[in-house]
């Protein structure tokens, strides 16, 4: 009988080894990964600086770098339109909350079968889709100039209110379609194993499918967040100074759209970390979907 084959010995590991198997570097540097970002931040660099290149050989770009990038107009244009963003923010700051809370109304109204509510589920629908199809700048110009019009002394006049009533209105008709559609996501297993456990129908849908159906639209919901604060620019159109406002004032004053670009720093600063921010969670609730995990 043949003797099975002894292996030899593995020879002792050094330090350094047990070191790197017991503190593994971060991905971000493992050679693949360094590579990628080698060949990423090469093409970026070739890309740009060629588009760089290629702008500044143009016959024009003396003119639009002296009427769109004066550094002495920027610092002249920012205390103006950074005081008009500040009323930006407030819009949107007051309209966010009121747009989630009457978007998501909206919603179970819109999905409720009781025949009893059935008038308000009709006047949801009209809603929605009113308000939906009509163009945001329209509706802030109806009400901005159309409700003063009426005079009725018990109504307030000021622009500000009637463009971030006209903000609320829009972007709720899409807020709730948005509410909707994760609510009616959510399988109809989880309200039947609600059920099961003797909950009523009222409680497995407070219980149990409204979360589900709320987390699993929190992604879209944010970029809805992003949509609202670029569309509190329109109400610029009824008389509000916010930024673009006075970005055009003081183009109009100086012949020189260089305050447009600041206004448009600004709205990116906010609106890139909510798009970002998006981004995260999609991939990060994709991800939860894929090993079977809570979103």
């Amino acid at each position: 009988m043949q003797s099975p084959t002894l292996m030899p010995p593995a020879a002792p590991l050094s330090d350094a080894e047990i070191e790197r198997l017991l503190h593994p570097p971060p991905v971000w540097r493992q050679p693949p990964i360094l590579r990628a970002l080698a060949i990423a931040m090469l093409s970026t660099i070739v890309l740009f600086g060629g588009f760089a290149w290629l702008l500044s050989r143009s016959e024009g770009w003396d003119a639009v770098r002296a009427a769109f990038f004066s550094w002495p107009d920027f610092t002249e244009a920012w205390p103006k339109v950074w005081e008009g963003f500040k009323l930006n923010v407030k819009i949107f700051m007051i309209a966010e909350p009121v747009v989630l809370a009457f978007g998501l109304v909206l919603a179970l109204l819109r999905i409720s079968r009781n025949p009893v509510l059935f008038p308000l589920r009709a006047v949801s629908i009209f809603y929605i889709d009113l308000f939906r199809g009509a163009p945001a700048l329209l509706v802030i110009f109806m009400l901005g100039f159309g409700v003063p019009g009426l005079r009725i002394e018990s109504l307030p006049s000021s622009p500000v209110f009637w463009g971030t009533i006209a903000c609320i209105l829009t972007s709720s008709a899409y807020t709730a379609e948005t509410f909707r559609a994760g609510i009616e996501s959510v399988h109809p297993s989880q309200r039947a194993a609600a059920r099961s456990l003797g909950l009523t129908n009222s409680q497995a849908f407070i219980h149990v499918v409204l979360p589900q159906g709320i987390r699993a639209v929190i992604p879209p919901l944010l970029s809805g967040f992003v949509a609202l604060q670029k569309e509190t620019s329109l109400v610029s159109a009824i008389g509000p100074l916010e930024a673009t406002r006075q970005a055009q004032i003081y183009s109009a004053l100086n012949f020189n759209y260089t305050s447009y670009l600041v206004a448009a720093l600004l709205f990116i600063a906010i609106t890139v970390p909510l798009a970002r921010l998006t981004d995260y969670m999609l991939s990060r609730s994709a991800r939860l979907r894929q090993v079977g995990g809570d979103v």
